[in-house]
């Protein structure tokens, strides 16, 4: 896979393909510090557990770095700050763009296969504008937080929703903007919205259904 420059710009093309991802698994994110070469994948917003997000491609050093350039750019068409790490699997980069859109691009061309837009409800209050920090995945499903507090499951082949619950209230000052982290067989997740007071939690999901397993104060 070639490095892909990309920058995030204006008008927003949507091309309705399906793409192609092998199954993503809790053992292959914690392997994927240890991948080599060109072709390595970034399962998790810090790549692997360590959460170090470094890459040991040692393609790019200190002599050749200056004649880096760009390869292809995305028009997004949102004037919102992108806040999220992509993630990469198999070739297809996944991106979350303001306030809840998740997009699947062809990483090594720009390609656009497919944008899920998520509608947040009327009453949202986060404090520091509508952003998304990025995505989780296990097996062939997208998982992302929203700024009115729920939890959703996207298809990564073809970027249709499969699930969508409500983690918190937002009108009590409830919002998600922090990726999901999947640990083993959940996934999970913590609300955004100190500044309004809220009481802080981790909740855990099964990542087929969305049923909470589990609620830790």
């Amino acid at each position: 896979m070639r490095l892909a420059h990309f920058i995030l710009g204006i008008a927003m093309s949507t091309l309705l393909v399906a793409c192609a991802t092998q199954d993503v698994t809790t053992r292959k994110i914690a392997q994927a510090g240890q991948q080599q070469g060109l072709d390595q994948d970034w399962p998790s917003f810090g790549r692997d557990y360590a959460n170090q997000r470094f890459s040991s491609n040692g393609q790019i050093n200190r002599d050749n770095v200056k004649n880096l350039g760009m390869a292809w750019q995305y028009k997004s068409g949102v004037k919102a700050a992108f806040q999220a790490t992509p993630i990469v699997v198999d070739g297809v980069m996944y991106v979350s763009q303001p306030p809840n859109d998740v997009v699947a691009i062809d990483a090594a061309t720009g390609r656009v296969f497919w944008t899920y837009q998520y509608r947040p409800g009327p009453v949202v209050r986060t404090c520091c504008g509508q952003v998304n920090r990025g995505l989780a995945i296990l097996g062939d499903r997208l998982f992302m937080g929203t700024v009115d507090a729920h939890l959703v499951a996207i298809d990564a082949k073809n970027g249709k929703p499969l699930w969508d619950k409500q983690v918190a209230d937002p009108t009590d000052g409830y919002a998600i903007t922090q990726a999901p982290l999947v640990v083993k067989d959940k996934v999970i997740i913590g609300p955004a919205g100190g500044e309004q007071g809220i009481r802080g939690f981790l909740a855990a999901f099964e990542p087929e259904t969305g049923k909470e397993l589990w609620r830790f104060y």
